[in-house]
């Protein structure tokens, strides 16, 4: 059993008539006999598309409960069960009730269609998942339920339901679609002409596009090679020199003639990558394509007009252009030129040949494609090919005895083979030359002329020299093929590196910038910026002695875009090393924007940061302090009321409330404080050796005694941190413990549980837990907690700006420790203070400050501060450094 086939009907908008074209479609399916039954269909109260139900079997729906309220689903399980030919699927967008099957309803449709049932189903192009940001800016709807593009693509069929714009609005005034209140309100918003207009366009262009796909797939399977003209697609063939710019110019004048022309701009590069193109031009043409909405290929070939014309016709172009032949008169006699050829061989594709202030200058002076051996392999190739054939003609005439020809001939033989293996095929041409003359004149009859008197040794000698130069030029091919391969070789191995760097983003711009330096043996590279066309050039980077600051005064430079170079020194790149060198300089233009962009969003984390404590400051402000405030302002003009005669009692309890409310004030505003010391990296702790005997009763002034139990060994060691800020951390800890064990039930022998404060050593550190029998955080809120003007759950108003856990962690850090959360067992929250133990810390640790001064490395600056911004802690923690 295969897999069932899927049909959509797209629409543009609501309304449009999807859900009765699919009904329609069902309905003729099931008078020609066909089981049909309708699987889930949403009338949505339309009178026409209920009517269009009518005689067809409907699969009764699934009965769903989510809080409380009643909803029907599709009941899969019985259309599997029916297992119908066809199925009628509405709304392919739609989120299933929570608890049901699957989420989505084309989740549930995909299963039907694996039981071999066919689906016809519908939806609106604002569903699809990859135009949800232009549907928003379209209409300023976002779309809650989309659906992934892939799943639509792989239809089977999908038909378009189209509708005028003002067709669909009278619809809709004539109440075919929306009930009557809600008509007024759809026409002035969603359904606005021009909304509807550019949904619609949507909606086409992503069917033109869905067609053009299945076209192409078409002509691969059935290998058609001639042009379908189904679309205007011209494609520009471009040589890298700067009339390329007006044939692109000129290719966009001929698309805009016909609505949905597409251009195509190919650039045609030799196979072994050496070209003379400039790369600062192909830069500049590639922008200017893209700007004029088309696209930019490069492709390699030999045969410039054979690879033009196998792209365009891949592509299945309709029309080429190409600019007049920049060739000389008398360069014609090399063969016709591409234009010729591509005009001549291009079929049914029109061809577009275009003048330009360039015709008949000359072509772009082409490249040597000699292998690059080396001066000493060069010399010693000429010395062989010239010196040797000498030598050996002085030893052969000085020998004793006679020797035939043919030796001579091979003796001369081997001299042109070792000329090509050592200095390529000129000094082997030069051999072979060379020894052809010293053959005819002291070895071939008559001797010492150059006259041959016998037809054999004319045979002899043409057939040295002609062998002779077949071996130099097989060896010299091999030569070069070699050095193709290791060049290949090379290439491939640095863009293999370039790629893993782009993949992992861990090299930064130096290490590419010293790669590049590394693989083109240069002695400096610069990239270089400006931030328009006539503003001077500024080093973004640079590595090695005395870079460039221009990329006029480099050896070697590569354009990248109008406004970025990349800049090398030392010499002379050949043409076929710029090919990798583009690559880096595209890199290193990537690595370039990808510190300013991580600049710029670590930039916006600060600022966001800073207005987001602005803010909570604001709110902070504006209500938590005007609390108590009020509830001072209140008791004082109570007290100061001379209409009311107040009791003893009366004025005692008025005073508490004027007291409570000032420390609460106290508290609060030592708590901005003292996180403004922190955002501002004004804390200087003054570290010592502290006993933690010391610092938790001090801690534990703030609340009930009742409240705390505590457990604090006598053996323990000392802990390296400051007092003062130690004591302020534990204290606001303990006060947020207690306030929220208060409202804890948990008992222990009839004994309601109290916040436990406990100390014990770890591997050298000493760690000091508060546990509270509480509600208790989640996971993912214990790091959230330690964030300003953080209040996790109900935490009443009133409680505080939520900056208590903030400024704990950020007075124990100071000091080298560490503030985390924990689980309590059996319930609630433990915050978990790691200190580092007192002779542990001598011994590895540096003293922070200047002993006896409270300051760091920058006194003045913690002077004014400090003095700007006292706090309460401060003043007790030097008080008590006095005492002692």
């Amino acid at each position: 059993m295969g897999r069932g086939r899927l049909r959509i009907y797209l629409g543009a908008a609501p309304g449009v008539g999807k859900t009765y074209a699919m009904l329609g479609e069902g309905k003729r399916r099931a008078e020609r006999g066909t089981d049909v039954v309708v699987a889930f269909v949403e009338t949505h109260g339309r009178a026409h598309t209920a009517a269009q139900i009518e005689g067809l079997e409907v699969v009764p729906r699934k009965a769903m409960t989510h809080r409380g309220a009643d909803f029907t689903e599709m009941d899969v399980d019985a259309v599997l069960r029916r297992r119908p030919a066809v199925a009628l699927v509405d709304e392919l967008a739609h989120t299933n009730v929570p608890g049901s099957r699957n989420a989505k309803r084309w989740q549930d449709i995909d299963e039907l269609l694996d039981a071999g049932i066919d689906v016809i189903s519908n939806l609106n192009i604002q569903h699809l998942e990859s135009l949800g940001d232009a549907v928003e800016g379209i209409t300023g709807v976002r779309q809650q339920e989309t659906v992934p593009d892939e799943v639509v693509r792989r239809a089977d069929q999908i038909e378009l339901v189209d509708m005028a714009p003002e067709a669909l609005r009278r619809r809709l005034a004539h109440g075919n679609v929306y009930a009557p209140e809600k008509i007024d309100a759809a026409l002035a918003h969603y359904f606005r002409p021009g909304n509807l207009t550019a949904l619609r366009e949507l909606a086409l262009l992503w069917v033109a596009d869905r067609v053009d796909e299945y076209l192409q797939r078409y002509r691969a399977e059935n290998h058609i090679a001639s042009t379908w003209q189904a679309r205007e697609r011209i494609v520009v063939g471009l040589t890298g020199g700067p009339e390329g710019r007006t044939l692109i110019r000129r290719a966009a004048r001929i698309a805009a003639k016909g609505s949905g022309s597409e251009i195509l701009a190919v650039y045609v590069a030799k196979s072994d990558g050496l070209t003379s193109a400039s790369p600062k031009e192909l830069t500049v043409q590639r922008g200017l394509v893209e700007d004029l909405g088309g696209s930019f290929h490069h492709v390699l070939g030999d045969n410039a007009a054979e690879a033009l014309l196998e792209f365009a016709r891949g592509v299945n172009a309709t029309q080429i252009v190409l600019g007049s032949s920049r060739r000389k008169p008398w360069q014609w006699i090399f063969g016709p030129g591409v234009g010729a050829t591509v005009a001549r061989e291009a079929g049914d594709i029109d061809v577009h040949i275009v003048t330009h202030e360039h015709v008949a200058r000359g072509r772009i002076r082409p490249i040597r494609r000699i292998a690059n051996l080396g001066l000493p392999r060069t010399v010693a190739g000429w010395l062989v090919g010239v010196a040797g054939p000498l030598l050996l003609t002085w030893v052969l005439t000085h020998l004793p005895g006679s020797s035939t020809s043919h030796t001579e001939m091979l003796l001369y033989l081997g001299l042109t083979v070792g000329a090509a293996l050592l200095g390529g095929l000129f000094p082997a041409l030069a051999s072979a030359v060379v020894g052809s003359l010293l053959i005819n004149w002291y070895f071939t009859p008559p001797l010492h002329t150059l006259t041959i008197n016998s037809l054999p040794n004319v045979i002899a000698v043409g057939v040295f020299f002609g062998v002779a130069l077949s071996v130099a030029y097989v060896v010299d091919l091999a030569a070069r093929r070699t050095a193709e391969a290791a060049r290949s070789r090379a290439e491939a191995e640095t863009l293999s590196f370039l790629a893993g760097s782009v993949l992992s983003g861990r090299n930064g711009l130096p290490a590419l910038l010293e790669r590049v330096q590394e693989t083109f043996q240069m002695e400096s590279v610069a990239l270089l910026e400006r931030p328009d066309d006539f503003s001077p050039w500024r080093t973004a980077g640079a590595i090695g002695p005395n870079p460039v600051s221009r990329p006029e005064d480099a050896d070697v430079d590569v354009p990248v875009g109008d406004r970025l170079a990349l800049a090398l020194s030392g010499r002379v790149l050949p043409a076929a090393d710029r090919r990798v060198l583009v690559a880096f300089a595209a890199q290193a233009a990537v690595l370039l924007e990808k510190r300013r962009l991580e600049v710029a969003a670590a930039e916006a984390r600060r600022m966001a940061e800073g207005n987001r404590i602005r803010t909570a400051l604001l709110a902070a402000v504006s209500h938590d302090l005007r609390t108590p405030l009020a509830g001072i302002k209140a008791s004082v003009s109570s007290l100061r009321a001379e209409d009311v005669a107040w009791t003893p009692d009366d004025e005692a309890e008025l005073l508490a409330g004027i007291e409570e409310g000032a420390d609460r004030l106290d508290h609060l505003i030592g708590n901005l404080l003292d996180m403004s010391r922190l955002q501002t990296g004004t804390v200087v702790p003054i570290v010592r050796e502290t006993d933690l005997d010391e610092v938790v009763p001090l801690a534990l002034l703030g609340v009930p005694a009742d409240a705390v139990r505590t457990d604090i060994p006598e053996e323990l060691p000392l802990v390296s941190a400051d007092p003062g800020l130690l004591e302020r951390a534990l204290g606001n800890v303990i006060e947020n413990a207690v306030k929220y064990n208060a409202g804890s039930r948990k008992q222990v022998d009839g004994v309601p549980c109290r916040v436990a404060v406990s100390a014990s050593v770890l591997h050298g550190r000493v760690e000091v837990r508060v546990a509270d029998h509480g509600p208790g955080i989640p996971d993912e809120a214990k790091d959230k907690v330690f964030e300003p003007f953080q209040r996790y759950g109900d935490a009443p108003r009133g409680a505080g700006v939520g900056l208590g856990l903030a400024v704990a962690r950020g007075f124990v850090e100071a000091t080298g420790g560490t503030l985390s959360a924990e689980d309590t067992p059996g319930g609630g929250l433990t915050m978990v203070f790691t200190l580092p133990c007192a002779q542990v810390a001598h011994e590895s640790e540096a003293p922070v400050g200047v002993a006896g001064t409270g300051l760091g490395t920058d006194p003045v600056i913690g002077i004014e501060l400090l003095a700007a911004e006292p706090t309460e802690a401060h003043e007790q923690q030097t008080e008590r450094q006095q005492r002692s």
